[in-house]
């Protein structure tokens, strides 16, 4: 799966003239966080809620509300928004993984996705990758849910799929976790399986010698 297949492609925009009131106003309208901002075409930047309330006065202040708010009507989003040149973009080539890895290591919820250094072609976000989730789960369709512990060798899932494929269950996906081990030489594997009467699988699956922690209807 890559970053074109998840990503929003009708983007919203501002310009980086727009006062920031406006755009604060674009983003409760449109009910986003952050709004990459466009000139000439070209993505110049990308301005936030945080960048927003950052930009208002502190609590402290001893300006009157009408000075306040004529300052504010003041301020343009090209004054406070994060240019292109600090931004983490990816491109919609990219595995959705790395998305989530830029996000995840630079601490964002959201990545301008990009051609050519500077065209924006769309925006993947921290919900999308939860959509990705569910999607490689299968929780958006009943069925068994089983995790097993397998011994770390090849063909050890072959093994467990050769006992549902005896059972005619159809697996709708496959999550392995390196981080669930229990111990060195054994993987965690969650399989997801059409809705079946899961306790004949479980059964011969123990009868192979394969470990089931956990087998459930979803």
């Amino acid at each position: 799966m890559f970053v074109r297949m998840w990503m929003t492609k009708d983007v919203i925009t501002v310009p980086p003239d727009m006062p920031i009131m406006e755009a604060r106003d674009v983003m409760k309208q449109h009910m986003v966080r952050r709004l990459p901002v466009v000139q000439d075409g070209r993505l110049v930047g990308i301005v936030t809620q945080g960048d927003i309330q950052e930009a208002g006065p502190s609590g402290a202040t001893s300006l009157s509300i009408w000075e306040l708010n004529y300052l504010l009507a003041r301020i343009t989003v090209g004054e406070v928004m994060t240019p292109l040149e600090e931004l983490v973009t990816v491109s919609p080539d990219e595995p959705i993984e790395q998305a989530a890895l830029l996000m995840r290591k630079n601490k964002v919820g959201g990545l301008p996705v990009v051609e050519d250094t500077d065209t924006l072609v769309g925006i993947i976000t921290e919900s999308d990758i939860f959509d990705v989730l569910i999607e490689l789960l299968g929780v958006h369709r009943d069925g068994t849910r089983l995790t097993l512990e397998l011994q770390d060798r090849p063909g050890a899932l072959l093994e467990a799929l050769q006992v549902l494929q005896a059972h005619e269950a159809n697996v709708l996906s496959i999550v392995t976790c390196e981080e669930c081990r229990t111990t060195e030489d054994r993987n965690v594997v969650v399989l997801r399986i059409d809705l079946y009467d899961w306790r004949p699988i479980v059964k011969e699956l123990k009868e192979k010698g394969i470990s089931v922690l956990d087998a459930r209807t979803t």
